[in-house]
Formats: C-alpha cells, sequence, structure tokens
C-alpha cells in the first residue's frame, strides 16, 4: 500500500483548493504575482561599443572582445545602459553582467558568428533538461542580478540549414553525409550521463557532439528583463531561463523555424511574465520546463507562478506547453487573451510528459484564446510522450487541476485529446468551460487510457453541445 505524508496530504489539499478555485479569482492571483515581480533598474549611464573598438558593417571584423569589455566596464562602474547603435555588428559570444542593460538601438543588428570554435570552452549550462558543459551560448549570463536585453534592434543567430541547424540530422534540416551531427552520439552520451548519475563537472560535450547552443541562457540570474527586441534564426532554443527568479519578456518578436527552435522555455523558474510577445518558431512557442528525469528530480525545482498575456503564436509544435522536460514538476500557469492562428500550429494548449519524467503538473488556468487554426488539438495532454526514450520508467507523472475557459477554435482535428496511462488515474480535475471548435474533423474529443474527473461544460464542437465526459474513463473513449 502507498504510504501517503502529512506533506503529501497538504499538498493535494492544496491542489483541490486551486481546483475549485473561479477564474476571476485565478487571475487575481496572477495579478498579484506579476505585481511582486521585482523589477530592472539601472544607473543613467551610458556606455557606447563603438568606444570600445567596435566596428560596423564589417563581416570580417568580428566584435565580441570590445562588446564584452564595454559590459565589463559598465559592471564595474555600478551599472548602466551598454548601447549597440545603428548597424550591423558581427560578433562572438556574449556575456551579460549585473547591472547591465544591453541595448540595442533601432537599425542595430548583432550578428553571431556561426563559425563553432568561437563558442568553446564549454560553460555551465542545461541541454534538453541535462545539466553540462556546453557550447557557449550567444548571449549568456550566471549568477547574475539587474540585468537586460532592450531595445528595437535584432539579435540574429544567423541559424538555417548551412549554419547550426543541419546538426539536428536528417535531410530535411541540411544535413549531408560527412557533416556533424547531435545523432551519431553526443545526444546519446549527455542523455546516458543523467541516467548514469554522472557528476556533472565530468560532462564537458565538445564541438564535435553538436550540441547547439542557445540564442540566450541566463542561468541562476534574478531581476531579469528581456524587452523590444527581435530575435531570429536561433541556432536552438530562443529564450532559455535557468533557474531564473522575476523575469519579464515583454514586446519580443521571435522569428526562426529551425529545428528545436522553441521561443520562450523557463526552466525551473518562479515568478515570471511573457506578454505582447510574437512567436513563429520550428518548436513550441512558449515551452515551460524542470529539468529531464534524474537531473530534473535531483534539483527538484518547478517552475512555477508564470504569468502569459496578450501574445501572438503562428508557427510552432504548441502555442502555450508545459514539457517535455518536466521532472521537477510545475504549478500555477495563468494564461489569457492570446491570439493564435497557422496550419504548422500543431496544438493551442499542450501537456507533454512521461513516466521517464514523474513530477506534478498542477494549477493550469487558461482563458479568453482566439484560435484561427491549429493542426492537431485545441487542447492536448499527454502523458507517453516519447514513448521509446531509454530510461527508468519507475516515475509516473500528475496532471490535475487544469481549467480552460473561453477558447474559440475556427478549425483542428480534435477538440480535446487526452492520452493517460493505462494503469493509473493520473490525469484528473480537467474542466473546459465555454469553448467554441468549429471544423473539427475528427468530430469530437478522444480519450485514452484513465482519467478522472475530465469535465466538459457548455463546451460546443462543429455546431453541437458536446455532453459530458465519463467520470472514471478507462481505455480508450472516444466523445462526439
Amino acid at each position: 500500500m502507498k504510504k501517503v505524508t502529512l506533506l503529501g496530504a497538504f499538498l493535494m489539499m492544496i491542489g483541490l483548493v486551486n481546483a475549485q478555485i473561479s477564474m476571476e479569482e485565478a487571475f487575481k492571483q496572477a495579478d498579484q504575482i506579476v505585481q511582486s515581480i521585482k523589477k530592472t533598474n539601472f544607473p543613467d549611464k551610458t556606455f557606447r561599443i563603438t568606444d570600445f573598438g567596435a566596428v560596423a558593417n564589417n563581416p570580417e571584423k568580428l566584435n565580441h572582445e570590445a562588446i564584452n569589455l564595454a559590459i565589463l566596464a559598465c559592471n564595474q562602474a555600478g551599472g548602466g545602459t551598454v548601447i549597440v547603435p545603428k548597424g550591423d555588428f558581427y560578433t562572438g559570444p556574449l556575456t551579460l553582467k549585473s547591472n547591465v542593460n544591453l541595448h540595442l538601438e533601432e537599425g542595430a543588428t548583432l550578428k553571431f558568428t556561426t563559425d563553432q570554435s568561437y563558442y568553446f570552452p564549454a560553460v555551465i549550462t542545461r541541454w534538453e533538461g541535462i545539466d553540462c558543459y556546453n557550447a557557449h551560448p550567444l548571449i549568456y549570463a550566471y549568477g547574475e542580478t539587474n540585468i537586460a536585453l532592450t531595445g528595437k534592434g535584432i539579435v540574429d543567430g544567423q541559424g538555417s540549414p548551412e549554419h547550426w541547424w543541419y546538426m539536428k540530422g536528417g535531410t530535411r534540416h541540411g544535413w549531408k553525409e560527412g557533416m556533424l551531427s547531435q545523432l551519431l552520439g553526443g545526444r546519446d552520451r549527455l542523455l546516458g550521463y543523467a541516467e548514469t548519475f554522472t557528476p556533472i563537472d565530468r560532462r564537458i560535450m565538445k564541438p564535435e557532439d553538436a550540441l547547439r547552443p542557445q540564442l540566450i541562457n541566463f542561468y541562476r540570474c534574478n531581476t531579469v528583463l528581456i524587452e523590444g527586441v527581435t530575435l531570429k534564426d536561433s541556432p536552438f532554443w530562443v529564450i532559455h531561463p535557468l533557474f531564473c527568479e522575476n523575469l519579464i519578456v515583454r514586446n519580443v518578436t521571435i522569428n526562426g523555424i529551425g529545428p528545436n527552435g522553441d521561443g520562450c522555455d523557463p526552466e525551473s523558474c518562479k515568478n515570471v511574465l511573457i506578454e505582447g510577445c510574437k512567436f513563429n518558431t520550428g518548436d513550441d512557442c512558449i515551452a515551460i520546463k524542470s529539468g529531464r528525469n534524474a537531473d530534473g528530480r535531483r534539483w527538484a525545482t518547478p517552475s512555477e507562478n508564470i504569468v502569459v498575456r496578450n501574445c501572438q503564436m503562428a508557427n510552432g509544435h504548441g502555442g502555450v506547453v508545459i514539457g517535455s522536460e518536466i521532472s521537477g514538476g510545475y504549478r500555477n500557469l495563468y494564461v489569457e487573451n492570446c491570439e493564435m492562428d497557422s496550419p504548422q500550429l500543431d496544438r493551442v494548449v499542450r501537456i507533454k510528459t512521461s513516466t521517464c519524467r514523474g513530477g506534478i503538473i498542477e494549477n493550469i488556468f487558461v482563458r479568453n484564446i482566439k484560435v484561427g487554426q491549429c493542426n492537431e488539438a485545441v487542447i492536448r495532454i499527454n502523458l507517453q510522450y516519447e514513448g521509446k526514450e531509454k530510461c527508468d520508467r519507475s516515475f509516473p507523472p500528475v496532471v490535475r487541476n487544469v481549467n480552460i475557459e473561453n477558447i474559440t477554435c475556427q478549425k483542428s482535428k480534435f477538440g480535446v485529446l487526452i492520452n493517460g496511462l493505462n494503469e493509473d488515474e493520473n490525469i484528473y480535475n480537467i474542466h473546459v468551460k465555454d469553448c467554441i471548435f468549429n471544423n473539427v474533423a475528427s468530430k469530437g474529443n478522444m480519450i485514452t487510457g484513465k482519467t478522472k474527473n475530465i469535465q466538459f461544460e457548455n463546451l460546443t464542437i462543429n455546431g453541437k453541445k458536446v455532453k459530458e465526459a465519463k467520470s472514471n474513463a478507462v481505455g480508450n473513449f472516444e466523445q462526439f
């Protein structure tokens, strides 16, 4: 018999309380979270990168030494703003320091070299949820406080099938015989390090492992602002805050259809606001994470208190996603007033995890989402993601207290698509209310595996009201 600890019972009680609150109460909580986020503040001092030797519009001149020197000088002077003026500045990797705002003026572009040698020696980071030393992210910060990337300029990772993206492997990403690829052993080696509990300082990845760097990776930073900039053609994930607290991503435009081109992936982060952003990505637009398998469970640091509002999503595997690297768990997501529309947008709200991951995902509140079309499902919850992954599968995940209200979608294959486990009712307290899904090709919803308390209230599919889901659905269950 499974033992229920006092702590576990208390957490279950809190979860049930959250499941029962109204949307209005939930978004009052969201407003409180936003108000509590610490805001960046910089001294009124400026440092122009051209005063430190940076030269514009010269592809033969890489400016990272000059830009990093300006950042360091700003930091040592007590902080301020480092100005990137109008022009194309070719550069290698940059490292932000505390109390520095890296500001790109309108017309300014940072164009990052695609020569992989500039991104080594490796720095501590995570790659697909696994702790390691890997290629230096294009813009990186470790353990800094009060940092920002702002302005109306462009950060260009210069990813393409010829540069960076081919490392994913597969001819559709540009890979050809003789090229580097993560599928030639690097990715498997890293995953093996985690499964065998290899110490992190021995997980040193090399250029030949072909594990592409993130465009922006802020690691264990506090009080962070990313605002106004356009981020394009990242080698890998675009914005990857890791173990950060008090983070605002506002009015950012993300463009890039490269493989694994996730737009914004807060991982084990707390108190986050993502608002007014535009996403057009080659993978999930927003994907909330908390570590993969043993690494996520070791740190046991959930992402929590994330607010997403007034965003636009075009291409992507999912609009707002939790997972799959979610072993540390997740709690308290608030999404409202977003627009999504693309035949290349697979899902609107997506939760993906597995028995490799474990963890509890709870207290999800989504309302007022307008969708033109998506490819697969409006709402997708999948506890059997990546079924062929080699891992210890003794960690069943839990998804509970998911509340969806007022989503309209004009075209999809499914309305609600849920894949639970066959052994346990680990998906429960799912409430879909006041939603309208038109032109649903399957004519309805599909639920497989064991679930409990799946509620449809005033859900209309193809002009017809959907009857209430079974309270304890077991096995395959289709609802039309």
